[in-house]
């Protein structure tokens, strides 16, 4: 059928349908490609809830009435048309599939990638996203030098970095300089733990290796370079992120993004930085969230004259229009961008913000770690049914019998977590759902979730949300996340998981597809 369920601790899938952003957005003439790729997609959703035997109370994103184009009605139209496909095939498994469920188990939150422009595009500060950002990876093969068996040159090895290495495992969630610190805790852990080890650093440090010495290194050898082998891996990879990182400036970039997004910077500080060397790409990816923030500064020539301040391209433009495109009259309900809001400050400058500052409602954090996508809300909102109703829609009302199911666990009265006090946002720490259990050497390593893996037949009805359009690693972190949080398990789906290069590409190529001729010139 062509779409995958491995997606970082089976906790998301996607239906494998890289162009769907194309197809459905793009050139939406060609009803042929939409229809087929619409009817793929809700195949490919309601097998996974077959294979789960779950039946979701479909949620989705509701279109808005308004006076736009048809195109534009259309693009809106396309969350409503996918969860009625998917109802329609789901539902019917109650009569065909033995043992299948009679009454909703689940929820299911269906949203296109207008949702949240910003989370595609903004710098995300964890290990996994800036690895996928910043190294030109392969999915997730990394290649890099290894000393040759032989003596002679480097040798090129490839890896995966996925769930078998438990060091990727355990990391992978944390901020940068979180994980490098770790990284080095565990480095210095080894060498303190591991005889092999500490005898390699004495001969580092100029100590004789007696013969006795070297019997016990090469007894201990295959494990010792296993464990220096998947350590100093990944002390490689951080290092060169962190070398980007200073060589790019990226944290003064960085700290410019999430400003822009919390309504603490606005277009003195975006034209500050347009004059400064920095790549073209950081530049477009800045532009696309001042666009999406404040609309209003790309009306009429305006965007021309931003661009050719950044020294950007008419094909850079391009990216901009058709992100704005995509939005249609989602990117029109406030001068505040998506889901925007106003700040006043001394009752004269008006400041925009796409997000509300949540620092406060979080434990710890990092530097540049307050960003978060919007579908963090939406999931919190499903949680509590508090979705906006003139927003968000269902299908399928749950039943009453499915709205008084209750987690197996919940049979005891819960016990309240205590408060914990609010962190500086440069407070230098990491959420406990982002902590490992055992993370001092790199060979035990595990990470929270997956401890809460053995438990989730215990915890409450799982949470769907599915993204048209491609999803990020931010919105993949945050399932893994509200999944300890809520105590229910969060999965994603998405038609594909795109990094901000991907993004833009798509971005930039939209529509330009060519319309297939009907076949055989029937129209059919």
């Amino acid at each position: 059928m062509g779409f995958s369920t491995e997606m970082c601790m089976m906790q998301g899938f996607t239906t494998d349908q890289d162009t769907a952003m194309d197809d459905l957005y793009g050139n939406i003439e060609n009803t042929r490609r939409f229809n087929t790729c619409l009817n793929s997609m809700a195949i490919r959703i309601a097998t996974v809830f077959a294979s789960l035997k779950e039946l979701p109370c479909v949620w989705y994103r509701a279109s808005k009435e308004s006076d736009e184009s048809t195109a534009a009605k259309v693009r809106e139209l396309v969350p409503t048309k996918l969860a009625s496909a998917v109802w329609d095939m789901v539902s019917k498994y109650k009569s065909t599939i033995p043992s299948f469920p009679q009454n909703e188990t689940c929820d299911l939150l269906i949203v296109d990638r207008t949702v949240d422009q910003i989370a595609p595009v903004i710098h995300e500060w964890t290990y996994d996203a800036m690895c996928r950002d910043l190294l030109n990876m392969d999915g997730d093969k990394y290649m890099h030098e290894v000393p040759s068996k032989t003596g002679g040159d480097p040798e090129i090895k490839e890896v995966l970095l996925q769930d078998h290495d438990s060091v990727w495992l355990e990391l992978r969630h944390a901020h940068i300089a979180d994980a490098s610190e770790r990284l080095h805790e565990k480095f210095t852990n080894f060498v303190s733990k591991n005889k092999a080890a500490q005898i390699q650093q004495r001969g580092r440090d100029g100590g004789e290796i007696s013969t006795r010495d070297l019997q016990k290194m090469v007894q201990a050898l295959p494990q010792y370079t296993e464990q220096v082998e998947k350590i100093s891996l990944h002390v490689e990879i951080a290092g060169k992120i962190n070398k980007i990182i200073r060589e790019t400036e990226l944290r003064e970039l960085g700290q410019l993004e999430q400003d822009l997004v919390f309504g603490d910077a606005g277009s003195k500080e975006v034209i500050q930085f347009l004059r400064k060397q920095s790549t073209p790409e950081n530049k477009l990816r800045l532009l696309m969230i001042y666009a999406i923030v404040y609309p209003e500064k790309f009306e009429g020539d305006k965007a021309s004259k931003l661009m050719q301040l950044a020294k950007l391209s008419p094909d850079d433009l391009k990216v901009i229009t058709n992100m704005q495109l995509l939005a249609g009259s989602s990117n029109k309900k406030s001068s505040g961008g998506e889901g925007g809001f106003s700040l006043k400050f001394n009752n004269q400058k008006i400041k925009h913000a796409a997000r509300k500052d949540r620092t406060d409602e979080e434990e710890e954090t990092w530097q540049l770690f307050r960003f978060f996508p919007m579908i963090e809300e939406l999931i919190e909102k499903l949680n509590k049914s508090e979705l906006a109703k003139n927003e968000y829609s269902c299908i399928n009302e749950p039943s009453k019998s499915s709205a008084q199911r209750v987690p197996a666990k919940s049979s005891k009265t819960p016990q309240t977590a205590p408060t914990t006090a609010p962190h500086s946002i440069r407070s230098r720490r990491t959420a406990n759902w982002g902590r490992s259990r055992t993370s001092d050497d790199g060979y035990s390593s595990d990470s929270t979730l997956k401890n809460v893996l053995a438990d989730f037949k215990k915890m409450g009805k799982r949470i769907f949300i599915f993204i048209i359009g491609g999803a990020t690693r931010s919105e993949l972190r945050v399932c893994h996340k509200l999944t300890t949080k809520l105590k229910r398990e969060v999965i994603l789906g998405t038609t594909s998981m795109d990094d901000p290069p991907q993004y833009v590409t798509k971005l930039r190529s939209l529509g330009e597809r060519q319309v297939e001729p009907p076949l055989n010139g029937l129209g059919i």
